[in-house]
């Protein structure tokens, strides 16, 4: 790859997900990482603390501060885990599912908006080369949940991602 392309891709990466991460927090009145969890826990109801901390990369404590966060602003509930009473499960409250999709929709809106400028077979041409390059970024269970954390599986289902197929 010769540099200006690494410098174009680099560039569009970077504005990308500033309008991402723009996009997220407006609909969410969330940081970066509040909108990920909310569109993590819309996906994987009944998360434990643990498997939330690994998905955001987050330490245990901050996960905790942020699950706090999340609880007061009314958007998530803990309840008791049923098989281990020592264990705690994230659940979405009503108000927090209505953010959680605002958030995948706002996503899958600023990306339309983002490559409106290409024609459909352009855009195909994107995903075409997409693909392979997400799949090389997955080495483990981790990194492909970290990578598909505002995901939304409604029309990306595991079957036919690139990012599922590929963990090891």
């Amino acid at each position: 790859m010769d540099d200006r392309t690494a410098n174009l891709v680099a560039a569009l990466v970077v504005a990308l997900s500033d309008e991402l991460e723009s996009g997220s927090n407006q609909v969410a009145g969330q940081s970066a990482v509040g909108a990920a969890a909310l569109a993590t826990l819309l996906s994987a109801p009944g998360a434990r603390v643990e498997a939330l901390s690994r998905v955001l990369g987050l330490t245990g404590s901050g996960t905790v501060r942020l699950v706090d966060r999340l609880v007061a602003a009314e958007l998530v509930e803990r309840r008791r885990d049923t098989s281990d009473q020592r264990g705690v499960l994230l659940w979405l409250t009503d108000q927090g599912r209505t953010a959680a999709t605002d958030v995948v929709t706002r996503r899958r809106e600023v990306v339309a908006r983002v490559l409106a400028p290409l024609s459909g077979a352009q855009r195909a041409v994107v995903a075409e080369a997409v693909e392979p390059v997400l799949a090389q970024l997955v080495k483990d269970r981790s990194r492909a949940d970290r990578v598909c954390r505002f995901c939304d599986y409604s029309v990306c289902p595991p079957a036919d991602c690139p990012v599922e197929r590929s963990v090891p």
